[in-house]
Formats: structure tokens, sequence, C-alpha cells
């Protein structure tokens, strides 16, 4: 059995910046464990830009903002295995993995990062009546195909869901000469960010349905068409909405599902609303020493908040290791109320917080002119005055240590709030 202060699973954005953070604050023997033939995770296939505008000051691509911290990773002498699986982590952090180089092994760890990232939503998941004929893709399959393997997936193609993958993959097949008929969504509101709406969609004229969703897919062995219907508040199809696609190429962009299967494994608690384990202000599960951080704990839609977050999971796997992390002193939970879905961290203990509070959330609907009200218990701690507030973009706050020091409350709620 090999032995390391701290091993982490997975080696994307995430478990690099994890990684690269521990081995700044004097952890020595760190392992990355990832599943691919390569590090970057699904960076890798993201060829367009957009990165790195928070962490670097400059915008990048996908592989180059990966690149960085790969040649940081490389320069630090920071071990890492390739094409690795991860079978499952006992209660006393000993990794059973499993590769063709090395075969059956077990690593016993002081401190374990999960970083695995996520999934998307297949077809299955959303049961579109109609014949299952190939031609159907979830929209990151398509974007490894189209960037990675030079395969075209379509000339035709409809795509459903107005996720940042789907409305990226609009702009990527039209620069490759295919012709995106509509993206279509089934929320009166896209979940993506705005700029990928303006720059993907608008800039292209392609058109987007809300409130519209695919009732059949036709084609017997290749997709020949797909129907679409305006959907009623329960998003049941309304009769005499529908419109008939002839295309070759169905996308999905239906969501992302946190892969969490190692953390059920690990016996760490998860939250029903992010579908990610619960997390205190260090990104310490509920299980002693069991850390996580990215898109394993919830969905983000920037990777600069990814590397922020992760940088703190580092640091705190770090200070666990060398025995300073505290459990006594003010503690408290996060909660959301009226129009807030989630809250990261779910627990707080303010001892292990520096300078400021870092708090992800995500809002349920479309809001304007609205103010965020954070209370301890039932005292107002701050109000922040949003113009726009939308599901498709995570709001990140940070609370001053001094504005909560002291006072003692049981719960930190966040909630949504007309401008009076």
């Amino acid at each position: 059995m090999e032995n390391y202060d701290l091993v982490v699973i997975g080696g994307g954005p995430a478990g690099l910046a994890a990684a690269i953070e521990a081995r700044n604050n004097s952890v020595q023997k760190i392992l990355v464990i990832e599943r691919d033939r390569e590090l970057g995770g699904i960076l890798q296939q993201c060829i367009h830009n957009g990165f790195g505008l928070h962490i670097f000051n400059e915008e990048l691509s996908g592989p180059e903002y990966a690149g960085r911290f790969i040649a940081e990773l490389m320069s630090m002498n920071i071990e890492y295995k390739l094409d690795t699986m991860v079978l499952d982590i006992t209660n006393d952090k000993i990794i059973h993995a499993i590769n063709q180089k090395d075969g059956y092994i077990t690593i016993q760890a002081k401190a374990v990062i999960l970083s695995m990232g996520c999934r998307e939503r297949t077809a299955g998941a959303i049961n579109i009546p109609g014949t299952r004929p190939s031609g159907v893709f979830t929209a990151g399959t398509a974007q490894r195909y189209i960037n990675m393997e030079g395969y075209m997936v379509g000339k035709r193609v409809v795509i459903l869901g107005s996720g940042d993958i789907g409305l990226i993959m609009a702009r990527r097949m039209t620069l490759e000469g295919a012709k995106v008929l509509a993206v279509v969504e089934v929320l009166p509101f896209s979940g993506g960010l705005t700029r990928n709406i303006v720059q993907c969609l608008d800039d292209f004229d392609i058109p987007l349905y809300l409130s519209h969703t695919v009732i059949n897919i036709k084609g017997n062995k290749r997709v020949e068409g797909v129907t679409i219907a305006e959907v009623d508040q329960n998003r049941k199809p309304i009769p005499g909405t529908e419109i008939d696609y002839d295309c070759d190429t169905l996308l999905l962009s239906v969501g992302l599902i946190p892969e969490n299967e190692l953390t059920v494994q690990a016996g760490a608690e998860i939250d029903p609303h992010t579908n990610g384990p619960l997390v205190n202000e260090s990104m310490e599960t509920s299980r002693d020493g069991i850390f996580a951080c990215g898109n394993v704990v919830h969905v983000h839609d920037l990777v600069d908040f990814v590397t922020e977050e992760s940088r703190r999971a580092g640091k705190g796997a770090a200070k666990y290791i060398q025995g300073k992390l505290s459990n006594s002193g003010q503690t408290f939970k996060t909660k959301p109320l009226n129009g807030v879905s989630y809250i990261v961290p779910q627990t707080v203990r303010l001892e292990n917080v520096e300078k400021g509070l870092e708090l992800f959330l995500r809002v349920r609907n479309v809001y304007k002119n609205v103010k965020l009200v954070m209370k301890g218990d039932d005292e107002v701690i701050k109000e922040i005055k949003k113009r726009n507030l939308a599901p498709g973009e995570m709001e990140h706050l940070t609370l001053p240590v001094d504005s909560i020091a002291g006072k003692s409350f049981e719960y930190l709620t966040i909630e949504v709030k007309e401008e009076a």
C-alpha cells in the first residue's frame, strides 16, 4: 500500500488548482488521479475563448487555461496517474483504484479532495417520445467529436435546452457549416449566461424558443425530423402550437449532474438541492478529512470560480493535514429562503475564515431590480441591490468576517426581496 499526505481525485481544473494550492501550503506528498488519458478535464475540448478573465485578467481558450495549471503542476513535481479509475474510498481514507500499468492499487491518504466534475443528463433522463434513431447527442459529446476527434455530427441541427454547452455548440456547429434551425428551451428563461446568448445565438441569427420543448423524434435509422411545441405553466404541450423541423441531428443541453458516486461511497452527506456534498467554509464534507470542490459540489458557470473554490479546498486540506483546522468557536449553517435555491457552503466555522466568507448561490427565477438580504436568524446583516438575477448565472458574495464576528445566530439566511 502506498502512503500519501493528500490524494486528489480528478485532474480537471478543480483538481489541478487544489493540488497546487496544497503544495503552496507546504503539503509535500500529493497524488492526482485522473481517469482520462490527459490532465485538464473538460477544458481540453472547450476550444472557444472566455476563460481566465477573473484569474489571469486575460481571455484564454479552455486548453490554454488548463495548460497553465498543468505546467505549474509539472514544475512542482506533483505526482499524477492517468487512465486510472478510482473504485472505492473507505471511511479511513484508503483509496482503491485500478489502471493498466499498475493493476489494482490501494493508497492510504491523510486527506482526500474529491474533484470529479459533473456529467450531462441524457435523452433517457427526459423521456422524449418518438423513435430512437442515431443522431441524438448530448451537447458535450458532440463538442468532443468535433473539437477533439474531428468528426462532424450533423448538417441540420435542433438543440434542446439552452444551457451554456448547448449555446456554445450552436455557434460551433454554425462555424463548421451546419445549419442550426432552433434552440428550444422548456423554461420561460434561458439556462445559459447572457453573454453566450448574445455571442452564440443573436450574432448568428439562431432563433431561441422559450417555453417550448421537443414532443416527437422522427426517423428510423437516423433522425429525420423533430416536432416542437409550446408548453403551458405545467410544462405540458399546448395542442395546435406544433412546429415540424426536418433535421438530421438533435443535441441535448438539458442539465448537468455532479458525479458523486464516490462521494456517497465515502459516506459524505448529499445536499438534495445541489446534488453535491454538504461542505463547510474549508470545502470539507461531512466526512472528516474528505474535501470536495468544483462541479462535484455544485455546477459552476465560470471556470474561474471553480479555481477559486478549489484553492480554498487545497488550503483547507493542507490545514487539516497540519492539524490547524478549528472545530470550536462560532458555528452556523446557511439557509436559502424566498427565491434562492441553494447556498454553498452549507455550514461555517468562523474561526477558519481569514478575511471574508465566500458564498455562492443561485436564484430560482429571473428577477429585476431586487435586493439580496442576508440575515443572522432575524437580524439583517447586509443588503445587496441587484439589477438582474437569473438562475443561469451564479452569484458570488463576500461577507467580511467583522460583520458577523461575535454575533450569535444559528442560521445565516439569504433571500430575494423586491425593492420597496
